[in-house]
């Protein structure tokens, strides 16, 4: 039994380089977006309440910005929480909460966020987040605003039709206004009004979703109109470096 799992874990060193050599060597996406689906039924299946599987994702979130960066992926949109979700359980939304305060809190003071320079932005309808995390995103965007070797973008409170819709009313609102006339618009001066307009390539090349669902959920649907899928049937928890290099040898 233990000459197999060694030979096992031999083989799978030895797939892991010749993976590692194959994306080093071809063009790498530029802007991967990911979709963090399964966390819930990952705690399911051991028996553990919900956010203890948020709290496991959110471990694995911080090992993905390592493999990204490591891998020189200049932008990763994260798919974190969507407008859907606030008719969860109170109780799981306020630990999801309480979660996301953490981590704000902690990108704050991240060696790995400063030293690889990455600007961060949340994306989404932030006036619905409870004051205390809109005050923290407000610090975090303000504290990594002049850094522009890494992109990070948190999808929360997010909706991609809800993002279209944003975008709309603040055109009508410059044509209103006189800002703008109807004949001005085209896709060029809609992507100017969406969230992603910050960031130097808004499409993401590669989209990758978790826990075997095959469905954007809403997700950048804007942005995504060219956009790889690559799906991938383990929980967001259980998601490998491997897993990253194989949906970029995918999406190569």
């Amino acid at each position: 039994m233990l000459r197999r799992l060694l030979s096992a874990l031999g083989v799978y060193k030895v797939y892991r380089r010749w993976l590692r050599m194959q994306i080093d060597s071809k063009v790498k996406p530029e802007h991967i977006g990911v979709i963090l689906d399964g966390n819930r039924r990952w705690a399911s299946a051991r028996h553990m309440i919900p956010w203890e599987g948020h709290r496991e994702g959110a471990e694995k979130v911080k090992q993905f910005l390592e493999w990204c960066i490591d891998l020189g992926i200049k932008t990763v949109t994260l798919y974190g929480f969507s407008t859907e979700n606030f008719q969860r359980s109170k109780r799981e939304v306020e630990e999801l909460m309480k979660l996301y305060e953490e981590n704000l809190r902690e990108v704050l003071r991240s060696d790995v966020i400063h030293k690889n320079r990455v600007c961060i932005k949340a994306i989404g309808r932030i006036n619905l987040l409870p004051e205390r995390i809109q005050q923290l995103i407000r610090e975090v965007e303000e504290a990594t605003k002049d850094y522009d070797r890494f992109y990070l973008n948190v999808a929360l409170a997010y909706g991609g039709r809800a993002e279209i819709v944003d975008a709309a009313r603040e055109i009508a609102s410059k044509v209103k206004g006189g800002e703008l006339s109807p004949e001005e618009i085209d896709e060029a001066v809609f992507e100017k009004h969406l969230y992603t307009s910050h960031l130097p390539q808004q499409d993401p090349d590669l989209i990758i979703r978790t826990s075997g669902e095959s469905r954007l959920s809403g997700f950048l649907l804007w942005q995504s109109a060219y956009s790889e899928l690559f799906f991938v049937d383990v929980y967001w928890p259980e998601f490998r470096e491997i897993d990253l290099e194989r949906a970029i040898r995918s999406f190569q």
